[in-house]
């Protein structure tokens, strides 16, 4: 019988994300949307730090093991920024669009080949909200901004993410692709390594 783990995010294109790819493994993901838990308050300084704040959060008010990532695209060119503020870099209640057009504003002087940037995805595992030892997996995906948006498949800032070796942006990507090649698919593929370790101890 699959285990039922809770999914501490409320993002809609996250919880489609996840549950694709998590389909082949033993676990039944339940969004904490189901159970009608507030987002947690995100309140660290790295993508670590948030993640586990947000895995804590929903183990705690469900009572069962949760999965939480923390994401966003960090930009050389702008110092790292958004990084951890990526979801709300033009604002507490900001659009992916705002947050999109302001990434595009704040590059609108600098150069195709400085505009490089990095996508990058943390995920925990807890088993408990007072699980002493949290499995952390860490994923990035790198490529540049592009000057414009382009694409209609993803979210966040994949219209504006550009991949030099498809020529194309991430949200120009087919869903499957995209979960294939993401910062987010390479975190949960060493997760699911993790995972497939622990489950095989617990049954030997």
């Amino acid at each position: 019988m699959p285990q039922k783990v809770v999914l501490a995010s409320g993002n809609a294109g996250k919880i489609r994300e996840f549950t694709a790819l998590l389909k082949d493994y033993p676990l039944q993901i339940v969004p904490q949307n189901d159970f009608d838990i507030e987002e947690a308050e995100e309140t660290g300084s790295t993508f670590v730090e948030n993640a586990i704040i947000k895995a804590r959060h929903a183990a705690r008010l469900t009572g069962l093991a949760a999965i939480a990532d923390d994401s966003g695209i960090a930009v050389d060119a702008l110092g790292g920024q958004p990084g951890v503020y990526s979801s709300r870099y033009a604002g507490e209640n900001a659009t992916d669009k705002d947050n999109v057009d302001k990434l595009l504003r704040s590059l609108k002087d600098v150069n195709p080949e400085q505009r490089t940037a990095c996508f990058h995805c943390v995920i925990v595992y807890m088993e408990s909200a007072d699980d002493p030892t949290p499995i952390i997996c860490q994923g990035e995906w790198r490529g540049h901004i592009n000057t414009e948006v382009s694409g209609e498949e993803g979210f966040g800032y994949d219209p504006v993410f550009w991949l030099p070796a498809l020529n194309k942006t991430a949200a120009q990507l087919p869903a499957n692709e995209k979960n294939q090649i993401s910062h987010r698919a390479s975190a949960m593929k060493l997760l699911m390594n993790r995972l497939s370790s622990k489950f095989s101890e617990s049954a030997s």
